[in-house]
């Protein structure tokens, strides 16, 4: 079957609007599917890019909404919320979303996980990605092409990690930072979507999960004294013991918004680092985030 029209789910996000850019510039027509068109503002005038507003993402809805389309891509995820919100997004929509997608006749499912996703994981987040990657994979029992994707932290331009710690920076003089010693490998997200574009075009990749990770491994302690170093402050930056960063979760976790919570402490007991970088076995050379940040924060 030939790829002509995609649906995206969460295309509206940081990678989703990396994503669906590279899709129409290759030539694909793009259904990005929302329950809030004003968040797709930015496609209103692309043309190759049809915004549908959908109430509620349930087979029921996602089933008309697919027709027509050869693949769909599913990025939606939540970093905070209740057991039961983990469940509701990262488990059962892409049971949903398999249901639809083969019931509309699309050919090829490509799935959004994460790094460490494992039902046996030690957070909500993992164990929901687990499940959900699980679900993900079972279309294809259903002659689905499934490839599902789990990258470490994603860094480039409008990401929620390196910018989110910039802003941190430029007004506090002190960072007490909890699970300094966690170890991350970021990932640039040009080569995340370079990923998703080889495995929506190569027959090989049906049935794989590829764990995605930039060329180094910097500890979270790094990363936040490298973003200062970025927009040219000089900050303290004290890493917190266990004790304390356990603490700092649970006061945290009542603030609005929750910069940080129980649950993100227990995922960083994980390292974020691959143990096999599928980005080799799909052709793609990572590139380091001192190579593209820089420009990012110097202009």
């Amino acid at each position: 079957m030939t790829i002509q029209t995609i649906s995206v789910l969460g295309g509206t996000g940081f990678i989703g609007g990396h994503l669906v850019n590279r899709l129409t510039s290759d030539g694909y027509s793009v259904r990005l599917l929302t329950r809030n068109a004003k968040r797709a503002q930015p496609f209103a005038s692309t043309p190759a890019v049809e915004v549908r507003e959908v109430s509620d993402f349930t087979a029921t809805t996602l089933t008309p909404a697919f027709a027509g389309c050869q693949a769909v891509i599913n990025l939606i995820g939540i970093l905070n919320g209740s057991a039961e919100a983990f469940d509701r997004v990262h488990a059962q929509l892409p049971a949903q979303v398999v249901a639809a997608a083969t019931q509309a006749g699309a050919s090829h499912y490509l799935h959004m996980s994460a790094l460490n996703a494992n039902v046996q994981g030690p957070s909500e987040y993992l164990k929901s990605k687990g499940r959900g990657e699980a679900a993900a994979l079972a279309g294809g029992q259903q002659g689905l092409h499934v490839s599902s994707l789990q990258p470490s932290v994603v860094f480039g331009p409008g990401d929620g990690f390196f910018n989110r710690f910039a802003g941190l920076l430029k007004f506090s003089p002190m960072i007490p930072l909890a699970c300094p010693n966690a170890r991350f490998a970021p990932v640039y997200v040009g080569d995340v979507v370079e990923a998703f574009m080889c495995t929506l075009t190569r027959s090989d990749t049906a049935g794989h999960c590829y764990e995605l990770c930039g060329p180094k491994i910097y500890t979270l302690k790094e990363l936040v004294e490298y973003t200062a170093e970025l927009i040219g402050r000089k900050r303290l930056v004290i890493g917190l013991p266990d004790g304390m960063s356990r603490l700092q979760a649970k006061v945290f976790e009542r603030l609005p918004g929750q910069p940080f919570t129980t649950d993100n402490y227990l995922s960083m007991q994980v390292d974020s680092v691959c143990r096999h970088n599928g980005l080799a076995d799909l052709g793609i050379t990572p590139q380091a985030a001192e190579t593209i940040l820089p420009p990012l924060f110097n202009r």
